[in-house]
C-alpha cells in the first residue's frame, strides 16, 4: 500500500495539481490585494468616499459601531459590503484566468498550425533515385 502511495503522488498530475494550489493561493493574496487596495478605494472615490468593506446591517440591537470589526465585536451583523468585496474578487480572479486560458489556447493553436504548416522531409536517399530513375526513363521513351 506504502508503494501504490508513493506511486500515485510521484505521478505528474498530483504534482502540477500541487504547484496549481500552491501558486492558486499566492495569487488570490495578489487578486485581494488589488481589490481591497486599489479598485475598492477608485469605486469609493468614485462613489463620494464609500467603502464597501463597512456596509452592514446590525442583526442586534446592542451594535452601535459605524465599523465592519468594531460592529463584530459587539454582535451579530450582516456584512453584505464586505460580501460585494468578496464577490468582485471572484469576478476579477475568474476574468484573469478566463484570459490566460485563453492565451495559452491560442498559443497552442498557433503551435499546432505551424507544425502543420512545416514542410514535409525529404524522401529518403533510394527514393529520390528510384523517382530520378523514373523520369530518366520517361524523357528516353
Amino acid at each position: 500500500m506504502l508503494n501504490e502511495f508513493k506511486a500515485f503522488i510521484a505521478r505528474g498530475n498530483v504534482i502540477d495539481l500541487a504547484v496549481g494550489i500552491i501558486i492558486g493561493g499566492a495569487f488570490s493574496l495578489i487578486v485581494n490585494s488589488l481589490v481591497n487596495d486599489i479598485i475598492m478605494p477608485i469605486i469609493g472615490a468614485i462613489t463620494g468616499g464609500l467603502d464597501f468593506s463597512n456596509f452592514f446591517i446590525p442583526l442586534s440591537s446592542t451594535v452601535t459601531a459605524t465599523s465592519l470589526a468594531a460592529a463584530r465585536e459587539q454582535g451579530a451583523v450582516f456584512a453584505y459590503g464586505n460580501f460585494l468585496t468578496v464577490v468582485l474578487n471572484f469576478l476579477i480572479l475568474a476574468w484573469i484566468i478566463f484570459l490566460l486560458v485563453k492565451a495559452v489556447n491560442t498559443m497552442r493553436a498557433t503551435l499546432e498550425k505551424q507544425k502543420n504548416e512545416e514542410p514535409a522531409a525529404p524522401p529518403p536517399v533510394d527514393v529520390q533515385l528510384l523517382t530520378e530513375i523514373r523520369d530518366l526513363l520517361k524523357q528516353r521513351a
